[in-house]
């Protein structure tokens, strides 16, 4: 089987402001998960980030991506809104799209899921505990009963998303909160992955579990042959009597 091609999408932003995310990312988020990706054996993966020329993400790239990591937090309206329109319309055709952590608030999410995309959030000392609810799933292979992670920030319902087309993941919190943390969805022909943990001050992507995740995520979300899609005014098939 062909290996999907991966571009992994950073703001990296926080790994340059703040010194204690640069320690747990020195190479940045988007390098810990291009590695993460690699030692699960995907070896078709670039990365890309906000502050390079058309924020890494040119046509020729989408072209050439069938699945995209998306990880971002604190730049959301940093990024323009032709390459929101790209990234969609790819969506639309057959990329697959991973939605990681904060991402839930990215113009690209919010305008794939129609709706707010608003949660309850906390940062503190929260251990996550993630049940694989689905466990016949794809992305829960090798994954067991839960994920354990000693320390994430807390997300909460009410998560303000459409009814997921499946659910994989819910997370429970030290503090009592629950969240669905790994939702499906499909759009046009692109399948989206939405996988909740990651916060940056955190080293959420360094563990071994996640990355499987995000991996199984990967070859879940690629494209695979279907019917192409058609619009507009159309010839008929078979002959149409005249009109009167």
């Amino acid at each position: 089987m062909t290996q999907p091609r991966i571009t992994v999408w950073n703001e990296y932003r926080h790994e340059h402001e703040n010194p204690a995310v640069r320690a747990i990312y020195p190479q940045g988020i988007h390098q810990a998960i291009a590695d993460g990706l690699g030692a699960n054996g995907l070896g078709e993966v670039r990365t890309a980030t906000l502050d390079e020329p058309e924020h890494g993400l040119t046509g020729n790239v989408l072209d050439s991506t069938d699945v995209l990591v998306w990880w971002g937090h604190k730049a959301h309206g940093a990024v323009s809104d032709e390459v929101v329109d790209r990234v969609v319309a790819r969506v639309l055709d057959g990329m697959g799209l991973i939605v990681l952590h904060s991402g839930h608030f990215s113009k690209v999410f919010k305008r794939l899921m129609g709706t707010g995309c608003d949660l309850k959030w906390r940062e503190a000392t929260d251990k996550e505990r993630l049940w694989v609810v689905n466990p016949a799933h794809p992305i829960a292979q090798g994954v067991g009963e839960y994920l354990e992670l000693p320390a994430e920030e807390m997300y909460g319902e009410h998560f303000d998303i459409p009814t997921p087309d499946e659910l994989i993941f819910v997370s429970w919190f030290t503090g009592g909160e629950v969240f669905r943390s790994g939702c499906t969805f499909t759009r046009g022909s692109g399948k989206i992955f939405y996988f909740r943990p990651g916060h940056e001050t955190y080293p959420t992507y360094h563990h071994e579990g996640v990355l499987r995740v995000i991996a199984n995520g990967a070859r879940w979300a690629a494209p695979t042959a279907s019917a192409p899609r058609a619009f507009g005014n159309r010839a008929p098939l078979e002959p149409l009597p005249e009109r009167v």
